[in-house]
């Protein structure tokens, strides 16, 4: 039996640290409020026991390899320390496609910073490798130089910068003259030290794989493939195919670009369908006119493999979805909301931060979720298999008898949980009149939408308008969870117009959790974040 809280990335834990293996193209931690969450930022709030984590040594975002956390106030001043007095050992691998020496030599110089790199100068920290070459690897089409790397002392870029500094620059690393290739070439394959509460020596591998595509191999450290077989497989220019994006969908792959393939894209989804044993693959042009297309226009079309039945399959953190491919733009499920989900099924937010209040708790009460926007019920289904009462409430019968068929797939009977038909709005003001009040309501409407009841709702310029119609259905206490995929609608705008509404209402926000995109849409400069979410405990 599967345990869908298990993190593949995760190489050994026990009381006092946690040790993972890093992907390259992951963040030790995020580098700004609204980047994407380093590995530590979504381990730390992935599992209550891991509330308290922290970050003892980094890697670069680029490097793979060990990597570990303090877990109590003990591991954190004891690995503290033994870091200062350079009593960690650690072993790196690297690729180059330069000449080495043959014999294992050492380099020590004075670091300093100068713009984006480092440099060694006569003064400065002292940074101290000692290089052995180890054997010749086949690597692509050539042939290429492994070399291991002892770094004694732990500066930035250390490594890196005695690399090239000694001609033989790391594979991938343009920064310091490296040939440009699929990432850069650096593992950090061991890890040793003593253990913080024994003080017997520990070691920690991470075995290298230089063959793995990159974007993949980050997939692989984050979603474990017994619970869930539908993520993100290609995001765009983050994983080198700007303006293109393909989803595994269980048995099935799902490309969608601004036109149909090209050559180039044919090929590739044809070796990722057999690389997943991919019974089928389709494509779907994406288009800003989709409203004004008939279902089979909207409709992904088939370009390779087997025809998808009516309805298939996928599975999410151990829960079950419907998909289909024949009723227009949408398929089913909206990806980027897995950890979102998965929130609901735990009850767990982020560190320190539960879905519901203490009383709930204590009263073992039977939490009640208003689930606006439910298109097909992902949430609810998520927030009904952790024991909550839901009502479901959205424009689309269509998609709400999709979203009983959700909760049927699951084993959850749709008929002890309500399904409203209508306009979000109007029946925010419907429940208020009826003294209806919620424990948990959820917000993640479309950029733009219409009714016969409201008019057009566009997030840019009416989410604040949501927060102030939902308040009053609300329960002191009770979490407000908001969520846009408006590209246009920067983080700091968005959160200002939740925040004024409750403060208008003469509301006050007692606790907030903000998470963009999950780990397989990665956030690059070429690829900016899109989507935004804010977890609210309001009173």
């Amino acid at each position: 039996m599967f345990s869908w809280r298990m993190v593949p990335c995760v190489i050994f834990e026990d009381e006092h640290l946690l040790v993972v293996a890093k992907p390259a193209g992951w963040n030790t931690h995020a580098p700004s409020p609204f980047a994407g969450e380093g590995i530590y930022d979504w381990l730390k709030h992935r599992e209550p026991r891991w509330s308290s984590l922290a970050i003892l040594h980094r890697l670069d975002k680029e490097t793979s390899g060990v990597l570990v956390f303090g877990k109590t106030p003990l591991a954190n001043k004891s690995l503290t320390e033994q870091f200062t007095e350079r009593r960690v050992h650690k072993k790196y691998l690297l690729l180059t496609d330069r000449a080495v020496p043959h014999e294992e030599f050492t380099v020590k110089t004075s670091l300093v910073r100068v713009g984006e790199k480092y440099v060694s100068c006569p003064s400065g920290e002292i940074a101290e490798t000692k290089f052995t070459p180890i054997a010749d690897a086949k690597f692509g089409n050539g042939k290429l130089k492994t070399v291991s790397a002892e770094p004694f002392t732990g500066r930035t870029h250390q490594i890196r910068v005695h690399a090239a500094e000694s001609s033989f620059p790391i594979l991938g690393d343009t920064l310091y003259g490296g040939t440009a290739s699929s990432r850069v070439f650096l593992h950090a394959a061991e890890i040793a030290f003593a253990h913080p509460a024994t003080g017997k020596p520990v070691k920690f591998f991470a075995p290298v794989n230089f063959d793995i595509e990159p974007r993949l191999a980050l997939r692989d450290a984050a979603i474990q493939p017994e619970a869930t077989n539908a993520f993100r497989v290609i995001h765009g220019a983050s994983d080198g195919w700007p303006g293109w994006f393909v989803e595994k969908l269980g048995d099935f792959l799902l490309s969608q670009a601004g036109a149909p393939l090209d050559a180039k894209q044919k090929e590739e989804l044809s070796r990722l369908a057999k690389k997943f044993s991919s019974r089928g693959a389709y494509h779907k042009i994406l288009s800003r006119q989709v409203r004004k297309s008939n279902v089979a226009d909207a409709s992904p079309q088939l370009v390779l493999g087997d025809v998808a039945p009516e309805q298939f399959e996928i599975l999410e953190n151990g829960v079950r979805y419907e998909m289909s491919f024949n009723e227009g733009y949408s398929v089913g499920l909206f990806l980027d909301q897995r950890d979102n989900r998965r929130r609901f099924l735990t009850g767990h937010i982020a560190a320190d931060f539960d879905l519901l209040n203490s009383k709930l708790k204590i009263e073992n009460s039977k939490p009640e979720v208003l689930n606006c926007f439910a298109y097909t019920c992902g949430f609810s289904v998520c927030a009904a298999k952790s024991g909550a009462r839901t009502t479901s409430l959205d424009l689309s019968k269509k998609y709400l008898e999709r979203g009983k068929r959700n909760f049927a797939r699951n084993g959850l009977d749709p008929a002890t949980h309500d399904f409203i038909f209508g306009d979000t709005f109007d029946w925010l003001r419907r429940l208020a009149k009826k003294g209806r009040a919620f424990d948990v309501i959820v917000f993640d409407p479309p950029t733009f939408s219409q009714s016969k009841e409201h008019g057009t709702f566009r997030a840019e310029k009416d989410f604040g308008k949501l927060v102030t119609a939902a308040l009053p259905v609300l329960k002191p206490g009770g979490t407000l969870f908001a969520s846009t995929n408006a590209a246009e609608f920067l983080p700091e705008a968005f959160l200002a117009d939740i925040e004024a509404a409750v403060s208008m209402a003469k509301w006050k926000i007692v606790k907030q959790h903000y998470v963009p995109q999950p780990p397989d849409f990665p956030i690059s400069r070429d690829e900016p974040a899109y989507l935004k979410t804010v977890w609210l405990k309001i009173a």
